[in-house]
């Protein structure tokens, strides 16, 4: 089956120039991004919240010495009879020596449940419905203009490097690879150079999308987040998560050209006689790209979760001060989990949550991978083929 569709392959490559296959990229890659953008934000979110851990409830008999998580809302400062503009909201029955009005329990310990339930998602959908009720719409996009200017290069290196490597007669791979692995050791290579390109830009990008406040401040306090980063660790902290991401993507991509090739194939023999007498339909080469797209790399994106979410984990990070910095003679038990090598990290997450934890977002980041992989590698596909169609028709001319 291979051998009687790789010399076509190979034919239509040979007539598309390197810069057709970048336009094509390009242009799959804007559709994609805008679409599963909103998916992208609950999986980070997902991935990052902390898991809720039962604690004892303290009496705080003092407004001086206050914990620094306790957030502040409209509806603290309706129940708490403080002033206006207090920074605190206290969910306990305060003691007598507080300055402060009698309030109603029940009515304090209503308003932190429900401040918390707007910041915990149990599903993708309810991820989706707090988002925008509670940060507007437009923060489901967040992130978008990074993402942009990481999916185009990124893409471009990717899918054209994939084509040079699978179609190029002096490429190593056809020579030395038997043509059922050639897919998978082909995108592996081409996923490592695109991914080291836009590991930075794919960081700011992901603390964008963690940010749990509103607002136009998120761009310039991820920002300065970042530059304080680099100032403390240098610039090759820009890189954090890069292993892991490398161990998310190089498989995937591996898994993925490979099952994308295989139904591919598979679909255009059962649609032989179509394609026979339709050979340039582009309605054809959609939908068959299309559904290998989306089987391929739902596939995937299942398999290769775990790695995502150490990878979400370990850049959403805080930086310690300057005094707890790592050095080489601190020993593992004192470094925090995210700080560790990737298999001890995702040894930690099973054991203190389990499968659930290693495969915690697999839905958002299915649902968003499965239609972006169909939308990408279709609009790829549909790209080359126009080309090729036009450069043909310019040489008849």
């Amino acid at each position: 089956m291979n051998e009687s569709n790789e010399p076509e392959v190979e034919n239509v490559e040979t007539d598309i120039s390197a810069v057709q296959k970048m336009l094509s990229a390009v242009s799959g890659s804007l559709l994609t991004s805008l679409l599963v953008t909103p998916l992208d934000v609950v999986r980070v979110r997902l991935q990052s919240q902390p898991q809720p851990q039962p604690s004892k409830p303290q009496s705080i008999t003092s407004f001086s010495n206050l914990p620094k998580n306790i957030g502040v809302t409209a509806c603290c400062r309706e129940v708490f009879w403080v002033n206006n503009t207090s920074p605190f909201c206290i969910a306990a029955n305060p003691s007598s020596s507080a300055t402060i009005a009698t309030l109603n329990p029940a009515i304090a310990s209503d308003c932190a449940v429900d401040e918390s339930r707007k910041k915990t998602f149990t599903s993708t959908f309810d991820g989706l419905r707090k988002i925008a009720r509670n940060e507007g719409p437009t923060s489901l996009w967040r992130g978008l203009s990074p993402t942009l200017v990481m999916a185009i290069p990124a893409n471009v290196i990717y899918f054209t490097g994939y084509d040079t490597l699978r179609t190029s007669p002096h490429s190593p791979i056809n020579k030395l690879i038997p043509d059922a692995y050639a897919p998978l050791l082909a995108g592996s290579i081409a996923r490592v150079a695109a991914a080291s390109v836009i590991s930075p830009i794919e960081m700011f990008r992901t603390r964008m999308q963690a940010a749990t406040s509103g607002g136009t401040g998120v761009f310039t306090e991820t920002l300065t987040g970042l530059q304080k980063m680099v100032h403390s660790q240098g610039y090759t902290s820009l890189w954090r998560g890069l292993t892991l991401t490398m161990w998310r993507d190089v498989p995937f991509s591996g898994i993925y050209w490979w099952g994308y090739e295989t139904i591919r194939n598979r679909l255009t023999t059962l649609h032989s006689p179509l394609n026979q007498t339709q050979n340039d339909n582009h309605t054809s080469t959609f939908l068959v790209s299309f559904t290998a797209g989306a089987l391929s790399g739902a596939f995937a994106s299942v398999i290769t979760t775990p790695f995502d979410v150490g990878k979400t984990r370990r850049q959403v990070l805080h930086d310690e001060p300057q005094q707890q910095k790592i050095s080489p003679s601190m020993p593992k038990e004192a470094l925090r989990p995210e700080e560790r090598s990737m298999p001890r990290f995702l040894w930690h997450i099973w054991q203190e949550e389990g499968a659930a934890g290693l495969f915690r977002g697999w839905v958002p980041r299915m649902l968003k991978v499965a239609p972006a992989c169909a939308i990408m590698i279709s609009s790829y596909e549909v790209g080359k083929k126009m080309a090729r169609r036009m450069n043909e028709r310019k040489r008849e001319v």
